[in-house]
């Protein structure tokens, strides 16, 4: 496809699709996919949701039944995902994005978003969004660095979260590590409805395969760290996020050949959550002028069980 900017780094390379919600298409090491690469089809028709990974901005997950409460005000939000009652993953994904610099092994994007232009309901406060990409290789490993930023160009202050939807390539073998202190059940919109201890069978403190295990919760607590170890690729994935990043998203769907790993700043429909006063929802308020910053890293390294 035409417009994307390709990065390499030794034996890395990394294919971004500005215009396709400045999504990753491809994180390829050693003639390995790193991440699930996209397919040609879903590039042609500018599908994001197919993608290798997507940026969340300025929210992730769900705003529960599309009604955001910001201040002493309330928002109705486009339902922006076919079939799904509540707004979903904020306004970046869905937008094209502009490369402010390129370079071999980096790169630099931007959104630029104004309701008053780009529509009041799909988010209706203004922002200047950033990405900061950077690929780099040795001998024992390719890490690919996504920095994300939001910077407030609104007179009002607002809540927003960050975060990232990547998604990797498994089978029911491929063993799958990362810790948390609590996880929330969610009802059938998949809204959480109960904070609790992570349940023994979504448990994966110790690394073990991952079956036929189905996932689609916020993980609380998390300690920055997942891994996924594919012993018939011979690749090991890390997943690393920061303090600012204390939220994880694991997606593991049935009967399909990929899972997501999705680092984020907070809980899902954590706004309308602080709103009602609920603490430790991950909320963050942006101040006019006001912004803010983090940084995830995917790393490929060879795996051989024998070895681990």
């Amino acid at each position: 496809m035409a417009g994307l900017v390709t990065l390499a780094a030794g034996d890395a390379r990394v294919e971004v699709a500005p215009a396709i919600g400045g999504a990753i298409v491809a994180f390829r090491w050693r003639d390995r996919e790193v991440m699930r690469p996209t397919p040609a089809a879903a590039l042609a028709q500018g599908d994001v949701r197919q993608c290798a990974s997507f940026p969340l901005v300025p929210f992730s997950n769900r705003i529960a039944d599309a009604r955001l409460r910001a201040g002493d005000a309330d928002f109705d939000l486009a339902r922006n995902y076919p079939g799904m009652p509540h707004a979903i993953h904020g306004v970046g994904f869905q937008r094209a994005w502009t490369v402010v610099e390129a370079h071999a092994d980096r790169a630099t994007l931007a959104l630029d978003y104004d309701p008053a232009r780009d529509g009041h309901r799909a988010w209706p406060f203004a922002f200047r969004a950033t990405q900061a990409i950077a690929l780099r290789a040795d001998a024992r490993c390719a890490a690919l660095a996504m920095t994300l930023g939001i910077e407030s160009r609104d007179a009002r202050p607002f809540p927003f979260g960050l975060g990232w939807h990547p998604y990797f390539p498994r089978d029911a073998a491929t063993v799958l590590r990362f810790r948390a202190a609590g996880m929330w059940r969610t009802g059938p919109t998949l809204l959480p409805e109960s904070l609790g201890a992570v349940p023994a069978d979504a448990s994966f403190e110790a690394p073990r395969a991952i079956g036929a295990t189905t996932l689609d919760n916020v993980f609380t607590g998390w300690d920055g760290l997942a891994t996924l170890d594919d012993a018939a690729r011979g690749v090991r994935v890390l997943v690393e996020g920061e303090t600012a990043t204390p939220f994880l998203v694991v997606y593991v769907p049935p009967g399909r050949d990929f899972l997501a790993i999705e680092p984020v700043t907070h809980a899902t429909d954590a706004f309308n959550r602080h709103a009602r006063g609920e603490t430790g929802t991950g909320t963050r308020t942006l101040p006019p002028g006001g912004s803010f910053s983090c940084t995830m890293r995917i790393v490929a390294q060879s795996f051989s069980p024998e070895a681990a």
